[in-house]
């Protein structure tokens, strides 16, 4: 059996020797880039959900204080709340013709897979039915 050779005398095929290898190099690098977007969306996701909850409670129990549910200042204790979900109060307002509405903005400090740190907010409005 005779082998076909090139015009530059090469065997036919011999110039893709490795490409395969070079081909699965290139399709991992895509899966880790692919992966590591995944994570940091994850992330990102969570901490704004916990961003969120904190925003949700410190809401709720300022609410309960404007409202004469319980005692002391609605944003002392909005702010008491946040703290104890790992976030930070950045706003709160007491509003409505009554003032038993609060209105609380909160930031969360998220870490990412990368050791990179990202802010979360979360803002939210309790009080009585509109």
């Amino acid at each position: 059996m005779r082998r076909r050779t090139g015009t530059a005398g090469t065997t036919a095929g011999a110039e893709e020797r490795g490409s395969g290898t070079v081909l699965v190099l290139a399709g991992a690098l895509a899966l880790l880039i692919l992966l590591a977007t995944v994570v940091l969306l994850g992330a990102a996701a969570t901490g704004g959900a916990r961003a969120a909850r904190a925003a949700d409670l410190a809401a709720l129990a300022g609410a309960d204080v404007a409202r004469g549910l319980a005692p002391g200042d609605p944003c002392t204790v909005s702010e008491q709340v946040t703290r104890r979900n790992g976030a930070e109060l950045t706003a709160c307002h007491v509003v409505g013709a009554d003032g038993a509405e609060v209105v609380v903005t909160v930031r969360r400090a998220v870490v990412d897979s990368a050791g990179e740190l990202l802010e979360a907010t979360g803002t939210s409005r309790a009080g009585p039915p509109r």
